[in-house]
């Protein structure tokens, strides 16, 4: 039997949750942990209820749901208001907290939830912005408790941030993240730290972007241009890491040195470990190590898998070209 999945909260990402775990199966309980009035609640269910029939239909019209499965699917997702909540979170193996990003308001509602929830499910917030450990403190039995960070829109994006906190229990992360590849999202594990993994990257891609912007670079549009076919292509394929020992820990050294010297801003120093890695003969794939170990790894027969991903999202994108005889 699957685990039954309850979302705290009736907005975007309870709804987003709620439509990926139904998708794979199972039955899900959103709780509107927001006190209303009968009638308040009945139309934001309505609301909710429309919008994951909604989401569904789409995923069915871009060839990701066969259209018989929307009602079926729709049907296995229950929306209750609070004065529920003491009967369903019992019921449930995982709950997804997905209030608003206010820590108090967090803290109250899972403060509640798992007092009504009982000792046994785990508990994980979706929070983009509050580490987890300024969270644990309002949970009953914290060593149940971790954040999981979902990227927009959840029922797309594979990627979830796992970010467990002093008093998670190993054997919660281990589950969790058991669960999350058993419904086909690919979880990572990250220390409780501002910003996680992807949020802490995107932004300063993004300022970099709005600040090229800003200095007459280029237009917005051939930034945005450079960044689908050029850094977002090859980053689709290779990730950051692992694009460093592609072409050489001491190739982002030199021009890192370079830019600093150019531009007249230190923001473009390498961080202490490039150079470390360079003292070390940890260069990447030429020497065997970098930041990955390619120690009795096939060098060919790994650039050429590659080389066929990279093919393969050409093809997608409708830009890959036959010969010219």
């Amino acid at each position: 039997m699957k685990p039954v999945i309850g979302c705290l909260g009736a907005g975007r990402m309870g709804r987003g949750i709620a439509v990926v775990f139904a998708f794979a199966g199972h039955e899900v309980v959103v709780v509107d942990f927001k006190q209303r009035e009968r009638p308040a609640f009945d139309a934001l269910a309505a609301e909710a209820t429309a919008e994951i029939r909604s989401t569904l239909e789409i995923l069915s019209r871009i060839d990701l749901l066969p259209p018989e499965f929307v009602a079926t699917i729709a049907d296995r997702i229950r929306i209750v208001p609070r004065q529920e909540a003491a009967a369903a979170l019992p019921r449930c193996d995982v709950i997804f907290e997905g209030m608003p990003e206010i820590l108090d308001l967090k803290r109250a509602a899972l403060a509640e939830a798992s007092r009504l929830a009982g000792e046994r499910p785990i508990i994980a917030s979706t929070t983009s912005t509050i580490l987890v450990d300024d969270l644990s403190g309002a949970i009953e039995h914290p060593g149940r408790f971790l954040n999981a960070h979902w990227l927009n829109p959840a029922y797309l994006v594979p990627l979830i941030e796992l970010s467990p906190g002093k008093l998670t229990a190993p054997d919660t992360t281990a589950r969790m993240k058991a669960l999350l590849e058993g419904i086909g999202k690919v979880p990572v594990v990250c220390a409780a730290r501002p910003g996680f993994i992807v949020p802490r990257i995107q932004t300063l891609a993004m300022n970099e972007a709005a600040r090229m912007v800003e200095e007459g670079v280029a237009s917005a549009e051939d930034i945005d241009k450079a960044v689908i076919y050029g850094f977002g292509f090859r980053f689709a394929v290779l990730g950051l890491l692992e694009f460093i020992d592609w072409g050489g820990g001491d190739i982002l050294h030199h021009a890192s040195r370079y830019l600093v010297e150019a531009l007249g801003d230190g923001r473009y120093a390498a961080p202490d470990i490039i150079g470390s890695n360079m003292r070390d003969g940890r260069i990447g794939m030429k020497t065997g190590q970098g930041f990955m170990n390619y120690d009795g790894v096939d060098q060919a027969a790994y650039r050429e898998q590659r080389l066929a991903a990279f093919a393969s999202a050409l093809r997608a994108m409708g830009l890959a070209r036959a010969p010219v005889a």
